[in-house]
């Protein structure tokens, strides 16, 4: 049900719309393309079928989202409408908001999802301006969730999903010990280093640490 403030306010307002309980991470989800339901129930953890079944209805009712159906065939995917594409700004000013003032290690039994920790990390390298002395490729082997690609060509990091042939650095790790290396200061890194399995030149290794973790550094 959605919930009515009866203050006469366009903060008000967009609560009333999208501020569900599971309304965000929908949105967040459906901003990098469309999903059907499993993909979303998978995503979103902890929530029910029938949970998700009625964010999506009330996002669906209030113009957020609309859904895709072909004949012939039973799969349903959901999009963002317009007005849901135009959130995109708000979601990423709230990832940088909890970056900054609401990070912290996961919680025991909770999900750690391996694209999203890329796709932060990544926006978090690119925002902070933090910069390599030369391209590199590093592979991030989960032991849960698959590969991905962390690269830094001289000026911008991009992440991308599946394996890398000869990557400078291959690090193997879990998302939960990757989640909490990177939720700690940096001056308190040292003591999580040992949770990740790094491979490559020693050169390499050491440049992959003084990225993340406080040392003396040249850039």
């Amino acid at each position: 049900m959605t919930r009515k403030y009866n203050h006469y306010c366009p903060v008000a307002f967009s609560l009333e719309v999208i501020g569900g309980k599971w309304s965000f991470t929908i949105i967040r989800d459906l901003l990098t393309r469309p999903q059907r339901f499993s993909d979303l129930l998978q995503y979103s953890s902890n929530v029910t079928p029938k949970g998700l079944t009625l964010a999506l209805r009330q996002l669906e009712e209030t113009g957020i989202v609309e859904r895709e159906e072909q004949p012939g065939h039973r799969e349903v995917w959901y999009r963002l409408t317009r007005a849901g594409q135009d959130l995109r700004p708000v979601v990423e000013a709230m990832k940088e908001w909890g970056l900054k003032h609401a990070m912290r290690p996961p919680l025991p039994g909770e999900v750690v999802r391996p694209d999203l920790a890329m796709d932060v990390i990544t926006d978090s390298l690119n925002k902070r301006g933090r910069k390599l002395p030369q391209p590199t490729t590093w592979l991030m082997c989960f032991t849960h969730g698959g590969a991905h690609v962390l690269s830094f060509d001289g000026d911008r990091w991009s992440t991308s999903k599946g394996e890398q042939a000869d990557p400078d650095v291959r690090v193997t790790v879990s998302p939960e010990a990757w989640a909490t290396f990177l939720a700690v200061k940096r001056s308190e890194r040292d003591q999580y280093v040992q949770s990740l399995q790094l491979d490559g030149s020693p050169e390499r290794v050491e440049e992959f640490l003084r990225a993340f973790v406080v040392r003396d550094t040249l850039y």
